[in-house]
């Protein structure tokens, strides 16, 4: 049997205990539920490695909001009343306390649950899922014909390949993934606001020339997430013979940190003197850990927000969010890390030049309207109290379109010959395709056969497509056994063999 890569990581909210929870959810509970309890799947264990924030939800503060209906919500049906969208991924719930909670959206309303026993109650519109947490031999079978599937994914395309093949992101009908094709694009998360990328230089031109002088490198990397489908390392290893990098974390490590920098949640949360010092440094190298169109994480902004250059390899398609021209390296425009080498050494020895890539600094210089638009005109904020967090926001864009969408129907079976039944939305690769990953450098033909690169993440990927046509082929056939998931993708390929799939 073909072995899979297990689940990478899982998101714990804040949840409120005691008897004030309990009465909550007594409060809000359905009438209509079932009795039995569904069995809930078990939770995987975390390691979020140090400086390697998966996810920006770590940065987001979650609370008990109260209701911010558009003017165009007029609402007024009774909990009973309302379509129920159940949260597949409890872990994520973003309600508290208890598991069930009215929500007001811009132009309707509905109940959202994390509770499974609504799995099969005909008011249970739509199932939204958490892309890391998304198991295809756990999904909820049968399929029925009347909910629709909701897809939340902000992490890293390596924490679930099956996303980025056809046959996985079709079985979605709304998305909320970094892409900025999907439903509700979720491209900038890692950028609260313009004036973060706006705030003064951390640290001088002048005193990094005077660190330099005195033996600070040019290059700073800083990585402890090292065995990653990016194969990041692979190339910073080929970039030091070149030119100095002083290297912390676990990945290349060739420079310890001060004691008072060793605690990981200094990085990851910006504490003010881990931010300080790793502002001394002209160049940040700025490698995601997995390679996708619109991924970007903090590893690029932060260096910006702090006036230093990130070196960057990650969004192929980067430069559209860019402030302007001169705002990043992107590794990619150079033919060899020798070539990127070289130019870095002739900004770090030319400070007009360099400073070019701070100037952006002025609001004057940010030329990127894409950039500013999108800003302006995004529905939700990062830590902004007067806007929802996208996972609330996603939660409502998909409440108003399931309310559409059976307003549509219900029209429909009244008078069919005058309304058109509403049209069935399907996410495509555009939605999430990623890339097979690629040796971060050479040619993968040139990898020795026991490279543990080449062992783990082209198999997983490949593997993940096994199990999006294997998930296809369950759906199809109105299977309600996920565990026979195997046997669906053994006959596959004992199909494919025969040159019949």
């Amino acid at each position: 049997m073909l072995t899979y890569m297990a689940g990478r990581g899982r998101l714990v909210p804040c949840m409120c205990l005691g008897l004030f929870g309990v009465l909550c959810w007594v409060w809000v509970s359905f009438a209509s539920f079932p009795d039995e309890q569904l069995p809930l799947e078990a939770l995987d264990a975390v390691d979020r490695a140090a400086f390697q924030p998966q996810s920006a939800l770590s940065e987001v503060h979650f609370a008990s909001i109260s209701s911010y209906a558009g003017p165009g919500n007029t609402d007024r049906r009774s909990n009973k009343e309302l379509p129920i969208l159940l949260w597949w991924s409890g872990g994520l719930f973003p309600h508290f306390p208890g598991d069930t909670e009215r929500i007001d959206c811009g132009t309707s309303s509905c109940l959202v649950t994390s509770n499974r026993k609504v799995q099969l109650y005909k008011r249970t519109a739509s199932i939204i899922f958490y892309g890391t947490d998304f198991r295809p031999y756990e999904a909820p079978l049968p399929r029925l014909r009347h909910q629709t599937w909701a897809l939340f994914h902000e992490e890293s395309p390596m924490n679930n390949y099956f996303l980025s093949h056809g046959p996985g992101i079709r079985l979605f009908n709304y998305t909320a993934t970094f892409r900025r094709e999907s439903d509700y694009p979720l491209t900038l998360q890692w950028l609260p606001s313009l004036d973060y990328l706006l705030a003064p230089v951390t640290v001088s031109l002048d005193e990094k020339n005077r660190l330099r002088k005195e033996g600070l490198a040019p290059v700073l990397y800083m990585q402890s997430h090292c065995d990653v489908p990016s194969d990041r390392n692979r190339y910073v290893q080929e970039l030091m013979k070149y030119i100095q990098v002083d290297s912390y974390g676990k990945c290349l490590n060739n420079k310890p940190l001060p004691e008072h920098l060793q605690d990981t949640s200094t990085a990851t949360g910006e504490d003010r003197s881990f931010m300080t010092f790793v502002s001394r440094y002209k160049f940040h190298l700025a490698l995601e850990n997995g390679l996708c169109p619109d991924y970007m994480t903090e590893k690029l902004w932060r260096p910006l927000h702090q006036g230093c250059v990130p070196v960057y390899k990650g969004s192929s398609v980067v430069a559209d969010w860019m402030p302007n021209d001169h705002s990043a390296i992107i590794i990619n425009n150079f033919p060899s890390p020798k070539a990127l080498a070289d130019f870095l050494k002739h900004l770090d020895e030319n400070d007009d030049e360099y400073a070019k890539y701070i100037e952006f600094k002025n609001f004057k210089s940010i030329t990127n309207a894409r950039l500013l638009e999108a800003l302006e005109t995004r529905e939700w904020g990062v830590n902004d109290m007067s806007k929802p967090n996208y996972l609330n926001g996603f939660e409502c864009h998909v409440c108003d379109q399931e309310n559409a969408r059976l307003a549509a129907e219900r029209a429909y079976k009244r008078a069919p010959t005058k309304n058109k039944p509403p049209q069935p939305k399907m996410a495509n690769n555009s939605h999430m395709g990623c890339p097979l990953p690629r040796p971060g450098y050479g040619d993968v033909k040139d990898l020795p056969a026991d490279d543990e690169w080449l062992q783990i993440w082209p198999q997983d990927y490949w593997q993940s497509l096994d199990q999006a046509e294997g998930l296809e082929s369950l759906i199809r056939h109105n299977e309600s056994d996920p565990s026979l998931l195997w046997k669906h993708i053994q006959s596959i390929a004992v199909s494919r063999a025969r040159g019949k799939h």
